[in-house]
């Protein structure tokens, strides 16, 4: 039996791109407390991902899917959420679309075995906003639309 194929997924290129421009604090779920209760990302904030949206082209092999972020912060210790630091991270994203010349990537390396993209552009389809509520006091700035075109690079 053949090893399959593996393929560059809009989920696994978007979190590769975030981090270049967040750093290790982004994934497609929000990591769970330490059994003492303490949060790993208390000091930095992080965001989670999903694609909603989006086609392949049909004619070439780009894709350009829309993926929700959400920006998350938490205080631990406090019922009050730090909202500047989620607002923070939504904004650093929206400020490295608007950096043109450095969106595109040569080369941006996925994990594992799968192939290496390229990704072309950048942008967000709206502000962020303040989502309200939350019943573990977290801070959340939703983006609600990220859209990043790419391509597998040859190998």
């Amino acid at each position: 039996m053949s090893t399959p194929v593996l393929r560059a997924t809009s989920e696994l290129v978007a979190e590769a791109w975030l981090k270049t421009v967040v750093g290790d604090i982004v994934a497609t779920t929000l990591p769970k407390p330490a059994a003492d209760g303490t949060l790993s990302w208390a000091d930095t904030g992080f965001i989670t991902l999903v694609t909603v949206g989006g086609s392949p082209n049909m004619y070439v092999p780009l894709r350009d899917p829309a993926v929700g972020l959400s920006c998350w912060a938490a205080n631990p210790g406090s019922q009050k959420p730090p909202w500047r630091k989620a607002s923070n991270l939504a904004e650093t994203i929206c400020a490295a679309c608007e950096d043109h010349p450095n969106v595109p990537k040569t080369r941006l390396a996925l994990p594992g075995d799968y192939p290496d993209v390229q990704v072309k552009s950048a942008y967000v389809t709206g502000e962020p906003r303040r989502i309200p509520d939350d019943a573990s006091s977290y801070a959340r700035y939703d983006v609600p639309g990220l859209v990043i075109a790419w391509v597998e690079v040859p190998s």
